[in-house]
């Protein structure tokens, strides 16, 4: 796998007892680790686990289909979009997904990577192959490029994205889907940006200050924006406090990873997504992590691999991208 899957890891010789103090799991521990009783509100620590399917490069970017009561999820690396139903099991949706083929070896991520629906049931897609925001119409299959620069400068490969209820879309353009990653010839960047597009179409930097600008979510009242660092040197959560606008006016330490990340435990800071409750699901070194909106880690939900994202469906479970799995997880208030 390419820069950020290569420290995806194991565990290392600890105790038992220091990774429990940490607030972290066995890496090959599959299931729900309780860590303050406010978790039973969200999820059972007895909730099993379901594998729904498996073989993929890397599973990505789950995202919820109210119409069609499925869910949609990427496997970036082979170009993909697959659509999972209860009644239906995996099927493919997209294929290509985004960069047409043939794909140049300049491009080690063609697919879509994060997915998000819009207010209009329109499929918004940050398109690491094609380096570009897209939106599909998901009956037609119909793109539409959305924005592809920034001042006349190609996007590096963008990842992840949110809409707001207005329309802006937020997203992160980090260097993961380019062959040499920060070292590609084809970059016109020299920093890995998060960005706000515009209803009007005008791409707005928000902050160029990070080197793995990864995984994003608004709060329910959309006054925050959290972004995950998948940055090895920085294994964090931050929260954009915006103003009426959406433009931040602060920046803040929401979740810091390091600990789990010390105990070698395997992921990093990437998807994450936010409850009506404000809850917030992050995923990182050991699983998902869910926290309460003040930042309280209250367990993690574990694989026993690297959890890429999670999305929560229109059936009470939470779905999440499992490395080469995508498995589901009951939730008590679903």
């Amino acid at each position: 796998m390419i820069g950020r899957r290569a420290v995806l890891a194991g565990l290392s010789a600890v105790s038992l007892l220091d990774i429990v103090a940490a607030g972290a799991e066995p890496a090959a521990f599959q299931g729900v680790r309780r860590i303050d009783p406010d978790l039973d509100r969200i999820v059972s620590g007895d909730a099993a686990i379901e594998v729904l399917g498996s073989g993929y490069r890397w599973a990505e970017g789950p995202v919820w289909w109210p119409a069609e009561a499925c869910l949609l999820f990427g496997d970036p690396a082979n170009n993909v979009v697959h659509r999972w139903s209860r009644s239906a099991g995996v099927s493919t949706f997209l294929s290509p997904s985004g960069h047409p083929a043939p794909v140049p070896a300049s491009i080690t991520e063609p697919g879509l990577n994060g997915l998000a629906f819009d207010a209009s049931g329109n499929l918004v897609a940050a398109n690491s192959g094609s380096r570009a925001i897209v939106r599909i119409d998901p009956a037609t299959r119909r793109r539409t490029t959305l924005a592809d620069r920034y001042e006349g400068k190609r996007f590096n490969s963008p990842n992840d994205l949110c809409v707001s209820r207005t329309g802006t879309i937020y997203f992160s353009d980090p260097t993961y889907g380019l062959a040499g990653g920060d070292d590609s010839p084809l970059r016109e960047l020299d920093w890995c940006g998060l960005y706000a597009l515009l209803p009007n179409g005008d791409v707005v930097l928000l902050d160029r200050s990070h080197r793995r600008p990864n995984g994003l979510a608004l709060s329910p009242d959309e006054r925050t924006l959290y972004l995950a660092l998948s940055d090895e040197k920085q294994p964090q959560v931050l929260a954009y406090a915006l103003d009426k606008d959406g433009r931040p006016t602060d920046r803040r330490m929401f979740r810091d990873m390091q600990p789990q990340f010390d105990a070698k435990l395997p992921g990093l800071p990437d998807g994450i997504k936010v409850a009506p409750s404000g809850d917030v699901f992050a995923t990182g070194p050991g699983g998902v992590h869910v926290c309460s909106a003040d930042g309280r880690l209250l367990g993690i939900i574990a694989t026993g691999k690297p959890v890429s994202n999670c999305a929560f469906g229109g059936d009470g479970r939470l779905y999440m991208t499992s490395f080469d799995i995508l498995a589901a997880v009951p939730l008590t208030n679903g």
